[in-house]
């Protein structure tokens, strides 16, 4: 039979959030559980279990699944060695194996290790031996590496934004490397880099400017010989020498076509990336729209105006902190009906002290990126009181915000959780009982989520230039490591296109 290797290790950082990431804050699973719990998950290692269930002449090792709860700071150096020691040594012990697939992110960044996927890679060719074909998925917002694809054989990427095709890409992922193992195809890829870091609505693949590049890539790789093509834009908050966007095609042995491929990505992105930036309103201007669209009395239908706090991301590695958005509103005396995520741990365990029903003195905010946040001072009910254990909406993974709290002060909802979850989609509102659409302003963390949550049926839909560590505003950050000129720190920045060839030995 044929064997095949599985593994995971994801996880996307801000290096701009001082708060470190620590092992805990990880799922770990090793062996059977990471099989058991991806075929429940649409996510990229269930589509490509999908596929690989379809050939029973294949045997799957299962090794080790480590997956952040949610986005983070840089992972710690102690906690970032542990992971590593457990993972290849969970590949050693798996045994020979005729190929693997691993399920990567991209954006981690640990202390004294600034390409955590490029060493596992390495260190997995090392014990697998270099003539194993290895397939790697990655997000879109991954910071690819020299040393990632000079230790494997075909990169698999997002190809949507919102992220949509997990699922696909996992399955994509899997008819790649059965085609690489079968002998079909032998995989040469180009990359080329573009000095670029953009964020914004023109990045939203159906409808932005990036489709252009996306279609294309999408075309390659339906067309004959083509593996695998993508554009990656990073993700502009892994402040590491690597950042950049890049341009990857695969195809099946032919390095002329793959760079001529790539080249002609990079350049439909190029002729776009002026665009690609996000129009900020400041916090005072989004207040004022808040009022302005508020229902004249209560018993109207809310017409529900969505402010967005991307800066305080925790999907894309920000500490979810942050409440400058509802102190703004306060500040206006906005008297809405508001509904606010917010990371507060002290805050949840005097809400636990206090019990249901009790009302409660606290501050919330500003207890982890103090030098941004600052604390708001409520007197708060407490209306519900949780273990924060709930399923995304989108692939129904598992998520962890640790004991969570509503807490209602006047017309304001702050849903307090432990730890930061991804909040990409409704699942932290509607699992502790908040429907979006019965408030009549709603903070979102998060610079997209699929339309039909939030964006369809909003009154207004603005995106706040609000402090924090994942903030649209890339000026207002200290980048200090990424290679320099580059788009839009520096002005007069220029392109020319340039593709390097990798392919393995076979």
């Amino acid at each position: 039979m044929t064997t095949i290797l599985i593994a995971e290790c994801r996880q996307e950082v801000s290096s701009f959030n001082p708060v470190p990431s620590h092992y805990a804050d990880f799922d770990v699973l090793a062996g059977d559980a990471l099989i058991d719990y991806h075929r429940r998950v649409r996510d990229e290692v269930g589509g490509a279990l999908s596929v690989f269930d379809l050939h029973p002449d294949l045997r799957l090792v299962p090794a080790l699944s480590a997956r952040a709860i949610t986005s983070g700071g840089t992972l710690a150096a102690a906690d970032w060695q542990r992971l590593a020691r457990e993972w290849l040594s969970a590949l050693r012990a798996a045994g020979p194996v005729d190929g693997a697939y691993f399920c990567l992110h991209g954006a981690m960044s640990a202390e004294g290790e600034d390409d955590p996927e490029g060493y596992l890679l390495q260190e997995a060719r090392a014990i697998l031996g270099e003539r194993i074909p290895i397939v790697v998925s990655l997000d879109l917002h991954g910071v690819l590496t020299e040393r990632m694809l000079q230790h494997s054989d075909v990169t698999v990427v997002y190809h949507t934004y919102p992220h949509i095709d997990f699922f696909s890409t996992g399955q994509r992922s899997a008819r790649a490397l059965l085609r690489v193992l079968s002998g079909e195809v032998r995989p040469v890829s180009a990359l080329v880099p573009v000095p670029a870091l953009v964020r914004g609505d023109e990045l939203i693949t159906e409808t932005g400017a990036i489709r252009f590049a996306v279609q294309r890539a999408q075309a390659i790789e339906a067309s004959p010989g083509g593996i695998a093509a993508a554009l990656m834009w990073g993700n502009p908050f892994t402040d590491v020498p690597d950042l950049r966007t890049n341009s990857l095609v695969t195809v099946d042995g032919d390095p002329a076509r793959a760079e001529r491929e790539a080249i002609a990505i990079a350049n439909l992105f190029w002729e776009q990336h002026e665009k690609m930036r996000v129009p900020l309103t400041g916090l005072a201007d989004a207040a004022r729209i808040a009022l302005e669209t508020l229902p004249a009395s209560t018993r109207v239908k809310p017409a529900t105006v969505v402010l967005v706090d991307a800066a305080d991301a925790t999907s894309s590695g920000a500490s979810g902190d942050s409440l400058a958005i509802a102190q703004a509103l306060l500040a206006a005396g906005y008297t809405g009906r508001t509904l606010a995520p917010v990371v507060d741990a002290p805050a949840v365990e005097a809400a636990f002290a206090a019990g249901i029903g009790a009302r409660v003195r606290v501050s919330v905010g500003g207890s982890l990126d103090r030098g941004r946040f600052t604390p708001l001072p409520i007197e708060a009910r407490v209306r519900l009181l949780s273990d924060g254990e709930f399923l995304s909406e989108t692939v129904r993974s598992s998520w962890h915000a640790g004991r969570t709290a509503v807490l209602e002060a006047g017309s304001y909802t702050f849903i307090v959780t432990s730890r930061a979850v991804s909040l990409f989609d409704r699942a932290l509102f509607y699992a502790h009982g908040c429907d979006p659409r019965a408030f009549d302003c709603v903070v979102v963390k998060s610079p997209q989520c699929e339309p039909h949550m939030f964006r369809e049926g909003s009154t207004r839909y603005v995106d706040v230039d609000a402090p924090g560590a994942t903030s649209a505003n890339l000026l207002s950050l200290p980048y200090r490591r990424c290679a320099r000129p580059i788009f839009p720190l520096d002005p007069g920045v220029t392109f020319t296109p340039r593709a390097q060839i990798f392919q393995r030995p076979r």
